[in-house]
Formats: structure tokens, C-alpha cells, sequence
């Protein structure tokens, strides 16, 4: 058992005490949606409608697919997909072009393939 009983003398602050507001809910995201895919089937068929190599047509429905997938995420899908689908476009449009000079290079291993 404890031999000394000393006391400690204790005091307290004013009570201090703060208010809590709730973050704002998201917005509701169906006619986010509905927006959102119309944006993306417009810029998409916007250049579709410039482009003039068909083999082209698979890259830029990916790259719109990728940019949508990722401005989904974010809080303003609608203001930053367009930029994320012409990066995607022009990253696209340079891989194709990349893959048709190694392509139109190597005809030996096209042959083989």
C-alpha cells in the first residue's frame, strides 16, 4: 500500500466547446451521369468525324473511356474531362503513328508474325 497520501491540487479551464458541421453531400450523380455521357459521345464523335484513318477509330474510343474513368473520379467530372480526353486523344494518335513507322520498318517481322 501506497505510504503517502499527498494530494494534488487540480483546476480546470472554462469549458471549451466548438461546433460540428457536416460535410456538404455529393451532388446527386444521376443526371451528373446522364451529362457526363453526353459530353463524352459528343467530343468523341467530334473526333471521329475529323479523323481519316479508320485504324485510328479503336485508340480514341479507348482513350475517351480512359479519360472518362478517370474524371469520374473526381469532384467536377463534367469541367475536367475535356482535358483529360485530349491528352488521351493526342497520346493516342501518337502511340498509332509510333506503332505504324515501327510497323512500316520492320517488314521482316511482320512477315514473320
Amino acid at each position: 500500500m501506497n505510504a503517502y497520501k499527498n494530494r494534488v491540487a487540480t483546476s480546470f479551464a472554462p469549458e471549451t466547446r466548438f461546433e460540428l458541421r457536416p460535410a456538404p453531400p455529393a451532388p446527386f450523380r444521376a443526371n451528373l451521369e446522364s451529362d457526363f455521357e453526353r459530353l463524352k459521345n459528343r467530343l468523341l464523335d467530334e473526333h471521329l468525324a475529323d479523323n481519316e484513318r479508320p485504324e485510328l477509330t479503336v485508340p480514341l474510343r479507348r482513350a475517351a473511356n480512359e479519360a472518362a474513368a478517370l474524371a469520374w473520379v473526381t469532384r467536377y467530372p463534367l469541367l475536367v474531362f475535356p482535358a483529360l480526353f485530349e491528352e488521351k486523344t493526342v497520346a493516342a494518335v501518337r502511340q498509332a503513328r509510333r506503332q505504324a513507322r515501327i510497323y512500316a520498318n520492320s517488314p521482316e517481322l511482320a512477315v514473320a508474325a
